[in-house]
């Protein structure tokens, strides 16, 4: 019988994996004609999800046609299963502390690392040594392809402090956070000095990105706080509710998530000309500290295309917390991509870039000007 669709869930644990549907093959259907089909009649669309909604959920009528004693054996497996439940919700939130406790022996380490990615210390003897040894061991089955390898010249002082643009490599090397760093973001990333997370009281977490001076903005920290749900969803896991980002108060110009577009314009009357510019928005990583806002019931496609956002939101925090934090010497040197699982699209190269036209045309305006009077971006953007 047909059963309840249990929410999706973003389970907290860095263990546990968000749920997928895997994509199904109808051999014989001509999917370009259905496609046509469903862009000519939205409405046609909407009966069709109208219909399948209603049906989440609803009896097939099965249970009710049993007999009384074999409905109360199935209400006395219901019962048990809500025993079942509480238990899973003991687990997870046992699971939660465990996380918070080797949080807290992690910690020291961090600020170890952080000490030395920034110059305020170096390692010790004993640590350079292991990591050392850990370098041979790698090396051992590698030495032939290392010793074909042209030797590239330091662009590196050698009396600088610590390991410049530390956090900005490890960040291009993780391949999420890669895609989502433009040419223009890396300005300002290579003054960021630290990244960390910390627990809430309640489920949920915050990341914080730590910054020196730098001619972008003036925030020391920018922070991103990812909150859950308060009930437990389907099977104990923590349901992921919202995300909140800190203000980034840019420096006049420098706003790295807008761009400037221009066009130039000629009146009909006069033939003078102009030059019209406008601010959009732009790619950028810094986008990430805007999360996008829940969806409402109006728009169904803008709905579906806000789930999706969240989605991506949602993991790319998981990312930062569970593979980058734990692990960013291993993204600076890159050999944490080694056990990276890419999918196909990630493999094929899923984006092209574009080429914006660098040239202002002329078109005539009238005196009253719509936004599509202005078009082309004054510089080419990620």
């Amino acid at each position: 019988t047909p059963q309840n669709t249990p929410a999706s869930n973003a389970p907290i644990s860095s263990h546990a994996q968000q749920p997928g549907v895997a994509s199904i093959k109808e051999e014989d259907l001509n999917h370009a004609t259905a496609a046509s089909i469903f862009a000519q009649n939205p409405k046609l669309v909407q009966m069709i999800q109208g219909r399948l909604g209603s049906l989440v959920g609803r009896s097939s009528g099965y249970i009710e046609s049993l007999p009384p004693k074999v409905r109360r054996r199935v209400a006395g497996l219901k019962g048990i299963q809500q025993e079942h439940s509480k238990l899973e919700a003991e687990f997870q939130e046992e699971v939660l502390q465990l996380e918070k406790k080797y949080f807290a022996k992690f910690t020291p380490l961090y600020e170890k690392r952080t000490s030395i990615v920034n110059g305020r210390a170096e390692p010790t003897e004993d640590e350079v040594k292991a990591g050392e040894e850990d370098e041979e061991k790698e090396e051992e089955g590698d030495k032939a392809e290392a010793s074909e390898k042209p030797a590239v010249e330091s662009q590196v002082p050698e009396n600088v402090a610590g390991i410049p643009e530390f956090w900005l490599s490890a960040m291009k090397n993780q391949i999420s956070l890669a895609e989502m760093v433009t040419d223009r973001d890396e300005g300002a990333l290579k003054h960021l000095t630290d990244v960390r997370m910390e627990y809430l009281e309640k489920p949920g977490f915050r990341l914080i990105f730590e910054f020196s001076d730098n001619p972008y903005f003036t925030n020391k920290t920018i922070t991103k706080t990812y909150y859950y749900q308060n009930e437990s969803g389907y099977g104990g896991d923590f349901i992921y509710d919202h995300a909140e980002g800190d203000k980034i108060n840019w420096k006049e110009g420098q706003d790295l998530t807008v761009r400037v577009e221009s066009k130039k314009q000629r009146n009909k009357t006069t033939k003078q000309t102009r030059i019209v510019t406008k601010t959009v928005p732009t790619e950028s990583f810094f986008n990430f500290f805007s999360p996008p806002a829940a969806p409402t019931d109006d728009d169904d496609d803008a709905a579906s295309d806000i789930e999706e956002r969240l989605e991506l939101d949602y993991q790319l925090g998981e990312d930062i917390k569970e593979k980058l934090i734990p692990r960013a010497i291993d993204w600076f040197t890159g050999e944490a991509l080694a056990f990276e699982e890419l999918d196909d699209d990630e493999l094929e190269g899923e984006y092209d870039d574009e080429d914006d036209e660098d040239d202002l045309s002329e078109d005539r305006y009238d005196d009253e000007e719509s936004d599509d009077d202005v078009c082309n971006s004054s510089h080419r953007s990620r």
